[in-house]
C-alpha cells in the first residue's frame, strides 16, 4: 500500500488475501459477530469515501493526537459533495466468505462535515452540501442493511474531539443534530440495527481528546436516536464514573457496548480482566442492555503499524473468553 494508489488493481489480491485472512482469525476467536478488519478503506477510517475526490485539498481540519502527529482531513474546494467509494462495496465480499453475522463500520455525517471550509463556497451553499452529506450517508447505512450487515457501527470519535476543540459544547451539540437528522431519515426497524462508536481516538498508540471527561459529553450522546452504543473504556482512568453515567442515561431500548480491550495498550488482557470489566459493568447497567467491543479500531489509519494482527487478536480473544467467563459467574453455570 505504501507503494501504489489504494485502487491500483494490482493490491486486489492483497486485498481479498488480507480479508479473507482477517474473516477466518476473527471466526476463530468465538466472536459471534465479525468485521472485514475495514482493510480496503484505503487511507482511513475517518475520510474512506472520499480519499481522491478531485474537488478537494489535503489541508483541511487538522487532528492533534497526544504523540505529537496530527492527521488532516481533505478539505472541499468546491460542490458537489459525494462519495467515491462505499462500504458496502467492501461488505459484499466479506458478506460470500463469513460464516457469521457482519458488522460494517461507517464514518458519521458529522465527521465529514469537518471538509467544508469555514467561508462558504460560491455557488454550494452550506445547506446543500449537508443535504448532499445526509444523503449520501443515508444510502451508504441502507445499502449495507440491505445487504445483510448485522449492524451498521456510525463512528463518531469526533464527539469527544468536539468538547476537546469547543469545551462550550456548543459543536458537540451541533454534531449530535447533524447525526440526528440522518438517523430520522431510517424507519424504526433499520434504527434498530445502526449503532454509535465512541472513543478518544486511537492513533500510533496514541489519542486526540483522552482528557476530556465523559461527564462533557455522555449524556449528550445518549441523545442520539441509535440503537446500539459503543464506548471506549477499557482505557479510562476512571471506568466507575462512566459507568455511572451510562446507568443514569441509558434509555430504555439503547444497548451499551462497552470496551474491555484498549487497542493502543501493548498490554493483552487476560481473560479474567475482562470477566471482572464486565461483572463490574453489570454493577450499573441492566444485563439485558450490556454487550462488550474493543474500546476502538487497532490501525485505524493505514500507515500505522504500532499493533500488529497477533496482538490484536490475541485482544479479541480475550474479549470473547472473558465475557463467556462473565455471563457464567453472573448467570451461573
Amino acid at each position: 500500500m505504501a507503494n501504489a494508489r489504494g485502487d491500483d488493481p494490482a493490491l486486489e489480491a492483497l486485498y481479498d488475501a488480507a480479508v479473507l485472512d482477517t474473516i477466518r482469525e476473527f471466526e476463530a476467536t468465538g466472536s459471534p459477530v465479525i468485521t472485514d478488519g475495514e482493510q480496503r478503506k484505503f487511507h482511513n477510517f475517518w475520510t474512506y469515501c472520499v480519499h481522491g475526490s478531485p474537488n478537494t485539498r489535503l489541508d483541511g481540519f487538522a487532528i492533534p493526537f497526544a504523540a505529537g502527529h496530527v492527521r488532516r482531513m481533505p478539505r472541499l474546494t468546491a460542490g458537489p459533495f459525494r462519495y467515491r467509494t462505499h462500504a458496502y462495496r467492501h461488505l459484499e465480499f466479506a458478506l460470500r466468505h463469513a460464516r457469521v453475522p457482519l458488522k460494517q463500520a461507517v464514518i458519521s455525517p458529522s465527521a465529514l462535515s469537518l471538509m467544508y471550509p469555514a467561508n462558504e463556497l460560491p455557488g454550494y451553499p452550506r445547506e446543500q452540501f449537508i443535504e448532499d452529506l445526509l444523503r449520501e450517508h443515508v444510502s451508504e447505512v441502507r445499502t449495507c442493511l440491505a445487504m445483510g450487515a448485522h449492524c451498521v457501527q456510525v463512528d463518531f470519535t469526533e464527539a469527544r474531539l468536539a468538547v476537546h476543540i469547543d469545551p462550550t459544547c456548543e459543536l458537540l451539540k451541533s454534531f449530535i443534530e447533524l447525526n440526528n437528522l440522518a438517523l430520522a431519515r431510517f424507519t424504526p426497524a433499520e434504527r434498530a440495527r445502526i449503532g454509535v462508536h465512541t472513543c478518544p481516538g486511537g492513533d500510533r498508540d496514541s489519542t486526540h481528546s483522552a482528557d476530556v471527561q465523559y461527564a462533557e459529553f455522555l449524556p449528550s450522546l445518549l441523545q442520539l436516536h441509535a440503537t446500539h452504543f459503543y464506548i471506549a473504556l477499557a482505557g479510562e482512568r476512571d471506568p466507575v464514573t462512566a459507568l455511572k453515567i451510562l446507568r443514569d442515561h441509558v434509555r430504555p431500548g439503547q444497548r451499551i457496548f462497552i470496551g474491555v480491550t484498549a487497542p493502543i495498550d501493548p498490554w493483552v488482557e487476560t481473560a479474567e480482566e475482562v470477566r471482572d470489566r464486565v461483572i463490574e459493568a453489570a454493577e450499573y447497567l441492566p444485563i439485558e442492555q450490556l454487550g462488550t467491543t474493543d474500546d476502538c479500531g487497532f490501525a485505524p489509519f493505514c500507515d500505522d503499524e504500532s499493533t500488529s494482527r497477533a496482538v490484536a487478536f490475541a485482544k479479541i480473544r480475550a474479549r470473547v473468553t472473558g465475557t463467556a467467563l462473565a455471563a457464567r459467574a453472573i448467570f451461573g453455570g
